[in-house]
């Protein structure tokens, strides 16, 4: 059972099943989370239902990786973290803001180049495996926001 919840439901098995690797799995368990608030925003759903929905995920990033944390590793195909982080960008957001946000938390989880986001990898553990993802998400809201102020 936590294999398929910390692949984000088998999808980040997908990239092993087509390249031979695990590299794109965070892809993957973003596109996850971009289609859970693509839903929510044809549902009209309020923003604290994709919060909800960001911290559901996250408990089941913790609870789903812990056994695969072993010695400080990261699997590639645990991506339910990236669901997570994907998700907590994208509270309250709708158009261009929405993408923005998007964009950004799947930047900053790659480049790993935002404060904090390298920092919060190291944590030890699930905490770590999560952590980075949901260090991304807040920068990807925080640009969405600023969108929402611009545009």
């Amino acid at each position: 059972m936590r294999p398929l919840v910390a692949s984000s439901f088998g999808l980040g098995f997908i990239p092993r099943a087509l390249w031979k690797s695990d590299a794109g799995a965070g892809t993957f368990g973003a596109a996850l989370a971009a289609g859970v608030g693509l839903a929510l925003l044809a549902l009209d759903a309020p923003w604290w239902v994709t919060l909800l929905a960001a911290g559901a995920a996250t408990a089941a990033s913790l609870w789903s990786a812990a056994p695969f944390a072993a010695g400080g590793a990261d699997p590639g195909w645990v991506c339910m973290d990236e669901t997570a982080g994907t998700l907590l960008a994208l509270v309250g957001l709708g158009g261009w803001p929405w993408l923005i946000a998007l964009v950004v938390a799947r930047l900053g989880d790659i480049v790993k180049v935002l404060p904090g986001v390298r920092q919060a990898e190291s944590l030890p553990g699930a905490v770590g495996i999560t952590a980075d993802d949901l260090v991304a998400g807040l920068y990807g809201l925080g640009a969405g926001w600023l969108a929402t102020i611009w545009l």
